[in-house]
């Protein structure tokens, strides 16, 4: 054995205490780290290496004061939660025990992520639905699109699987407010971004107009098709009506996906649960668990009716793997990995800790401090709200005509200021921003904190006439 890593082994005990001792002192820093990460160029590794030791010193000396508080109670920017104590429990220990999730008989993991699966989907209402852990909304978004298009074949007489698709030919996909990644997902699936059909949304809306999508499915004139169902759109977290859209399949054909990646932990809030009323419908659905439920990046969920399509589309034949079947609980014939890190022990972790209750609790305050901002922010002169705050996110913008470069200015000047972080974005052909509330840290203070942040910020900016009339110019 290198006598460096031979060393490390007899020191194992104590480095895992130095290392815990360096992430108290990150997680209890996390209230003042600036939010927006310092740039710094790498250099060469040392050879021979000099042990664990050094480079944990030189990790804390060059590279940990340049990473950002995304984890913390003021980092607003795309959808970010952070990692709750149970959940970062469960994620050391996830390490330590280094499972590869890929066959159940090879130990209890799979069994836990099913237990957790089956947690998660008594949460939301997913009855008859199976589940798998995979990396991200993205990598979610994209298993249920493949059983989708699967099911297309099924329809058309076509095994996509074994024939490719080619053999498919064109699949219509139809929905109003498209995350991204349902057009990068199709086209890795060899759909392409061409196959979306924007439906109409409802008026100063991102939900589907019902009546529109009805119309779009009769114009195919019974052709099978995928409409894709938001539970939380990004820019406004608007919902569309699940069982409206779900009632159309008396009618016309179509596999229904709903991408809920953040929006369907609105279950957990009694105020809130009839917008995700009638997911249980879906064919397959989104969940991305390193959003609300805070466990740590990478770690989402993908469920689905049809087991049986899944393992068509994602089978590994090999002489060492357990065959697959349609009842199959050997997760590597269920997702595109075949190397699967044991990440449902976090989510099992903050699940057995917290419960619904709690994590019932975080929603409700996540809204709540998202309607204060949202309140605080159309009380101040100079901004605007685009759109209600209807869950977690708030939507607002310059008054006046305020153009792309001028808004991304404003972004970074909040930034700047090291209280907080919001992603720029466009709603409606309006440069904007928006703030995502998501994380379990985040108080009624932490607003009040983020609010005279953007305030500083906005005074900061250039006034000259020019920033109202929606020109371009320099700040």
């Amino acid at each position: 054995m290198d006598p460096t890593l031979e060393s490390d082994l007899l020191d194992l005990p104590e480095l895992l205490e130095a290392v815990r001792r360096s992430a108290v002192r990150v997680l209890a820093g996390l209230d003042e780290r600036p939010v927006r990460a310092d740039p710094h160029a790498p250099v060469e590794p040392p050879r021979p290496g000099r042990g664990s030791r050094h480079a944990l010193a030189e990790f804390e000396r060059r590279w940990a004061p340049g990473f950002s508080a995304g984890a913390g109670p003021r980092y607003l920017g795309f959808v970010t939660g952070g990692a709750t104590p149970a959940a970062i429990a469960g994620d050391w220990l996830t390490t330590a025990f280094d499972q590869n999730v890929v066959n159940a008989a090879d130990s209890r993991a799979s069994a836990l992520e099913a237990e957790t699966v089956g947690m998660l989907g008594a949460l939301f209402g997913l009855d008859g639905h199976h589940g798998a852990f995979v990396t991200g909304a993205t990598a979610s978004n994209l298993v249920g699109l493949a059983i989708a298009r699967e099911w297309v074949g099924e329809q058309r007489g076509v095994d996509v699987a074994e024939q490719g698709v080619a053999a498919l030919g064109s699949v219509p996909v139809l929905s109003g407010a498209p995350h991204s990644s349902i057009g990068k997902a199709l086209s890795i699936l060899g759909l392409g971004r061409d196959a979306i059909r924007r439906v109409p949304t409802l008026p100063a809306r991102e939900a589907v107009d019902v009546a529109a999508l009805a119309d779009a499915l009769d114009d195919l004139d019974g052709r099978p098709a995928v409409v894709v169902a938001n539970a939380g759109t990004v820019n406004t977290v608007d919902f569309d009506d699940l069982r409206a859209i779900a009632a159309l399949r008396e009618r016309y054909p179509f596999w229904l996906h709903v991408d809920g990646a953040f929006g369907a932990f609105a279950a957990l809030s009694p105020e809130h649960a009839h917008l995700v009323d009638g997911v249980g419908e879906a064919d397959s659905f989104c969940v991305d668990l390193h959003k609300w439920l805070n466990v740590p990046y990478d770690s989402a969920v993908q469920f689905t009716r049809r087991r049986d399509l899944q393992v068509r589309v994602f089978r590994n034949d090999a002489a060492y793997l357990t065959a697959a079947d349609a009842d199959t609980s050997d997760y590597g014939h269920l997702v595109p990995e075949s190397s699967r890190r044991l990440r449902a022990l976090a989510a099992w972790f903050t699940l057995t800790a917290y419960g619904d209750t709690g994590h019932g609790e975080i929603v409700r305050r996540c809204v709540a401090c998202a309607r204060d901002l949202g309140d605080r922010v159309a009380a101040t002169e100079g901004l605007r709200l685009l759109a209600p705050v209807r869950l977690n996110v708030v939507c607002f913008t310059l008054d006046g005509l305020p153009t792309l470069e001028r808004v991304r200015a404003f972004a970074d000047a909040i930034a700047a200021t090291g209280e907080t972080f919001l992603t720029p974005t466009v709603y409606d052909g309006i440069p904007a921003l928006r703030a995502a509330f998501s994380n379990w840290r985040t108080t009624g203070a932490d607003v009040a904190r983020v609010h005279a942040a953007i305030v500083s910020a906005y005074r900061g900016l250039d006034r000259s006439p020019s920033a109202d009339t929606g020109q371009d110019h320099p700040l």
